[in-house]
C-alpha cells in the first residue's frame, strides 16, 4: 500500500472503505499531532509505531499539512470514526467479538450496552476498566491478559490514551490467544458511552476539533495543544525545507521507494 511520510511516521494512504476491507488482522494506530511530537523523543513509542500494521491519519491538521507538503493523504480516519465504522461493518460477522479495555469504572460497560443495542447482538463481549498506572504493574497486566483470553474476544480495543495504549499492545500482543485485531482508540470508549461529547462534525472537518476539546478539558489538554502543537508545526516547516532529521533514522531500515511517498 502507498504511504505518506510525515516527520518520522509513514501514514497509510487509505480511505475508510479500504481500511475496513483490509483489516482482517494486525494492529491499528492513528497518528495525530500529539503522537508525532512524542515520537521525536520516545523510543519505546516509536518502536510500537514501527511494528503497527495500519497507521491512519487521525487529524485534520495532519491532513492539511500533507496537502501543504504536496502529498496529501486521501482521508482523515480517526480512531473515534474508525471504531464505530468497524463494528457496524462487522454487524453480521459472528467471528468479530470485541473486548473494550479502558475508561473509568462503569463507562466501558455503558459503551458496551449502547454498542450492542445498536448492532443487535453481543458484538462487545466483555469490558475492563484498568486502574490508573496499570501499565506499571506486571501483576495487573497479567490479569488483563487473562481476562481477555477468557473472553475469547477476537478484537481488543484499547482506550487508555497515548502512548500507553500503543506500548501495551506492542509489549503484550503475542500473549493474547484469540485476538487477531488490536485497535488503539484513545477517548473513543468515552464517546461511545456518551460520557464525553465529540465535537460537531463541521468543527472536525474544519480542523478545529483540537480547540473544541481544549475548551472542554483545558486542565488535561492544554499542554498537548498549546505546547506540543507549535513544536509539530516547527518540525513540519523543517520538513518542508528538507531540513528535518528523524532522531531514530540510523536504526530504521530504509523503506521501499516504490511504496512510500515522501513529502
Amino acid at each position: 500500500m502507498s504511504q505518506v511520510r510525515l516527520l518520522n511516521v509513514d501514514i497509510d494512504n487509505l480511505t475508510m472503505t479500504e481500511v475496513l476491507e483490509r483489516l482482517t488482522s494486525g494492529t491499528v494506530i492513528t497518528p495525530n499531532v500529539d503522537h508525532l511530537v512524542k515520537l521525536q523523543t520516545d523510543r519505546e513509542f516509536y518502536d510500537a509505531y514501527r511494528a503497527a500494521d495500519f497507521r491512519t491519519c487521525d487529524s485534520k491538521i495532519l491532513y492539511y499539512v500533507t496537502k501543504l507538503l504536496g502529498c496529501p493523504v486521501k482521508e482523515k480516519i480517526s480512531g473515534s470514526d474508525l471504531f464505530p465504522a468497524f463494528y457496524k461493518y462487522h454487524k453480521h460477522n459472528e467471528d468479530i467479538e470485541i473486548f473494550l479495555l479502558g475508561a473509568k469504572e462503569g463507562v466501558a460497560a455503558e459503551a458496551q450496552r449502547r454498542i450492542n443495542g445498536r448492532i443487535g447482538r453481543k458484538i462487545v463481549t466483555a469490558v475492563h476498566s484498568p486502574s490508573f498506572g496499570f501499565e506499571k504493574s506486571e501483576e495487573e497486566c497479567e490479569r488483563i491478559i487473562e481476562l481477555v483470553n477468557q473472553s475469547k474476544a477476537t478484537v481488543l480495543a484499547v482506550g487508555v490514551g497515548a502512548p500507553k495504549q500503543e506500548k501495551f499492545i506492542h509489549k503484550y500482543k503475542h500473549r493474547f490467544k484469540h485476538v487477531k485485531i488490536f485497535m488503539a482508540i484513545g477517548a473513543t470508549i468515552d464517546f461511545e458511552a456518551g460520557n464525553v461529547m465529540r465535537a460537531p462534525k463541521w468543527v472536525s472537518e474544519m480542523g478545529l476539533e483540537w480547540l473544541y476539546r481544549l475548551l472542554s478539558e483545558p486542565r488535561r489538554l492544554w499542554r498537548r495543544y498549546l505546547v506540543e502543537g507549535p513544536v509539530f508545526f516547527w518540525l513540519a516547516f523543517l520538513q518542508m525545507l528538507r531540513l528535518y532529521k528523524d532522531p531514530f533514522d540510523a536504526d530504521k531500515p530504509k523503506a521501499s521507494q516504490a511504496t512510500r511517498i515522501t513529502a
